[in-house]
């Protein structure tokens, strides 16, 4: 599915990390098929049931994350929270969008993750409002350092890594 769907690109990129990479991660491609993402969807579910976790709501970092909280929300019957970069510059100001309980339970899903940075970020915005996020899904580890990172807090549940995704194709070779 991730080679059908032009997930994995090779050339040279520049991540969100900030890291240069010979190989990108564009799940966006693969998240904007519907039965790919209810595939994401379920998979999510499957993870989280297998170690044990519930949660009241799931929340996504803009941008690429907030199709699979949307699918997760409809799949769980979960609210949903957005969680902005930065907060609005207008109306109410916020950094997250959806209902917010001290107290609650959130499961907090990201597309891709290399450093865990980004995620980390949003986790934290969340639980400045008082909720508990009980673990982070992602659809891609690269293998990069965000497992570690993300472990030292929360539970991670990656439904695939960078090394697995390899072993069903290898990187194409400079000859191509």
């Amino acid at each position: 599915m991730f080679f059908e769907e032009e997930v994995i690109l090779f050339g040279r990129f520049v991540l969100t990390s900030g890291k240069e990479s010979n190989y990108y991660i564009n799940v966006k491609n693969l998240i904007t098929n519907p039965k790919a993402l209810k595939l994401i969807a379920e998979m999510v579910e499957e993870k989280v049931k297998a170690v044990g976790l519930t949660f009241d709501k799931v929340a996504g970092p803009e941008l690429g994350a907030v199709p699979i909280a949307t699918a997760v929300a409809l799949r769980s019957g979960k609210r949903l929270l957005i969680v902005r970069k930065k907060p609005k510059e207008h109306g109410t100001g916020s950094q997250i969008e959806g209902k917010v309980k001290p107290g609650e339970k959130v499961l907090l899903v990201e597309d891709v993750t290399t450093t865990g940075g980004s995620v980390l970020r949003a986790a934290e915005v969340l639980e400045r409002t008082g909720v508990n996020v009980v673990g982070i899904s992602v659809v891609v580890d690269r293998e990069e350092g965000a497992k570690e990172t993300i472990e030292r807090r929360y539970p991670f549940l990656p439904l695939i890594t960078v090394s697995e995704l390899f072993t069903h194709r290898s990187p194409p070779s400079a000859e191509e």
